[in-house]
């Protein structure tokens, strides 16, 4: 094992003498070194570096790029707060970060020097943050779900604006993206109605009418639309609705010439820019993304969602997610729209989606609460376990509680748990029914082994009183002996029963043990990235 050290002079005292005393060799930086190592660790520089190597430093870099590496916190080279990286930097294998995910570990080209991302959890008390990092579970969590009751009303209606002569295709493109995206219903009022109504017969098409005269939850507007003084005249007459709109590709353009059309919007705007078109409305985005999507969401008033390897999404109040599940194979023409649909059906279902989370809330609450009882009655013998259910009811109360509170990662991850309070009460609700079974075996077994023991103690009773009759007819006394074993028999009868008793209650008692361990008496949220 050989250490590289860039500045011997600055090098850790203690951590060289912990190295020495590990038979560890250390070195001036010599590239030539690194030839034939089977592994790399990257430690030059911390989450405190620059963008860009130079020096020996870029030598080593430069070195190590066949070589399997695993880089310390971030990669050398990298900005850990942008992901900006310069000509020179490591390429690493995999990257071990510590405390949280750090920006530039999941943006720009640090996601892809990065390699594979692995997180170290120190159990550190981080500050909040307003950038997350998104994942399946969090996605998931919040996709609306139709319920009993609802309807192709209450499942929401989105209307779309899109497509033209020219880019008809852009307009069938986005109204299969609404139609397949959870919307219960589907209007159309673009410039381009045949084709829609040609490939999505169930679409209304409202051929003459304005965005106004249209009910609608949701709009999409401008995949394909032009950017002429009719495409123009379209766009102002949806932003004018006081219903969420999305925005995107020819209407970003538009949006750019006149910013006030957005700004100052009661209902809540979604505009979707790749790189040139965010140039358009808001400047070159630059090597700090995230930087970039925020700003321009306060600018306007409205959620950014940048596109790229990494998308960003950025609310108005300077909350961002960052979705890492990016693909260059996303890098087509139409994708966009796809992209513009699937959001306009989410903004129309998203007050039903949230009446359905308090709703799960509730019952989460509820079925939680019904659980609780039930361990309390099954564990009333000891104090502790009493203490542990009513815990358990107050934890799942409060998981309840916080899903019905709405969105949010912590509410997100509490409708999770409420999701495992359930499947753990029918869980437990099978194991109470085994055990209550179990009770009815063993009474059965003590009636029979009190059968048993009456039987044994019977027959030895005629055995003595045989015994009697033989040795009065012989005229010579017994030394009770009969008697004694008559007795002995007996008790050995009824000893046996209990042994059993005792066994069968035992195995009973194992069981419980087994199946009705504490439950973790807390929950940790996921994973968050530390701008």
């Amino acid at each position: 094992m050989d250490a590289l050290l860039l500045d011997p002079v600055r090098a850790h005292a203690d951590g060289l003498l912990a190295f020495d005393r590990a038979r560890g060799r250390a070195h001036e930086a010599d590239p030539e070194l690194l030839a034939g190592a089977d592994l790399v660790v990257d430690g030059m520089f911390g989450i405190g570096g620059r963008a860009g190597l130079s020096g020996p430093a870029a030598e080593l870099a430069d070195a190590a790029h066949d070589l399997l590496t695993v880089a310390v916190d971030v990669p050398s080279g990298v900005d850990a707060d942008t992901g900006a990286a310069g000509e020179a930097a490591v390429r690493a294998d995999v990257t071990v970060t510590f405390g949280a995910v750090k920006a530039g570990t999941v943006l720009g080209p640090g996601a892809e020097l990065c390699g594979e991302l692995r997180l170290v959890d120190l159990g550190l008390e981080l500050p909040a943050t307003g950038a997350h990092l998104l994942e399946a579970a969090d996605v998931r969590a919040v996709l609306p779900r139709p319920g009993a009751a609802d309807d192709k009303y209450t499942r929401g209606v989105v209307g779309l604006a899109a497509g033209s002569e020219q880019y008809a295709g852009a307009g069938v493109l986005a109204t299969g993206s609404a139609v397949h995206g959870g919307a219960g219903m589907v209007r159309y009022v673009g410039l381009a109605p045949d084709p829609v109504r040609a490939r999505f017969p169930e679409v209304v098409v409202h051929p003459d009418s304005r965005p106004h005269d249209v009910r609608v939850q949701a709009w999409v507007v401008g995949p394909g639309l032009g950017t002429d003084d009719t495409a123009m005249a379209l766009l102002a007459d949806v932003l004018s609705t006081d219903v969420p709109v999305i925005a995107d590709a020819d209407a970003i353009t538009l949006i750019a010439r006149t910013p006030r059309l957005i700004r100052g919007r009661s209902a809540p705007t979604v505009i979707t820019p790749h790189d040139r078109e965010f140039e358009r409305i808001a400047g070159k985005p630059g090597p700090d993304r995230l930087a970039a999507a925020r700003r321009a969401a306060r600018d306007l008033g409205a959620t950014v969602l940048l596109k790229g390897n990494a998308t960003v999404v950025a609310a108005p109040d300077g909350t961002a997610y960052v979705n890492p599940t990016g693909t260059p194979w996303l890098a087509t023409a139409g994708s966009g729209d796809v992209l513009s649909g699937l959001i306009g059906a989410l903004l129309a279902g998203a007050l039903d989606a949230e009446q359905r989370q308090r709703r799960v809330g509730r019952a989460a609450r509820a079925v939680g609460r019904e659980g609780g009882e039930l361990e309390v009655e099954r564990h009333a013998g000891g104090q502790h376990a009493l203490g542990h259910a009513r815990t358990d009811v107050e934890r799942r109360g409060m998981c309840g509680d916080l899903r019905d509170g709405g969105g949010g990662p912590v509410a997100r991850i509490a409708h999770r748990r409420g999701e495992d309070v359930i499947d753990g009460v029918r869980r437990r609700r099978r194991i109470a029914r085994d055990d209550r079974q179990a009770a009815l075996r063993v009474g059965r077994a003590r009636a029979v082994g009190g059968d048993l023991a009456g039987v044994g103690g019977r027959q030895a009773e005629r055995e003595v009183i045989e015994r009697d009759r033989v040795a009065a007819r012989a005229q010579r006394p017994l030394d009770g002996g009969v008697g004694d074993l008559g007795g002995e028999l007996e008790h050995e009868a009824r000893t046996r029963c209990g042994a059993g008793d005792v066994r069968l209650e035992r195995d009973v008692k194992r069981r419980r043990q087994r199946t009705f361990a504490p439950m973790p008496r807390s929950f940790a949220s996921d994973r968050c990235c530390v701008s």
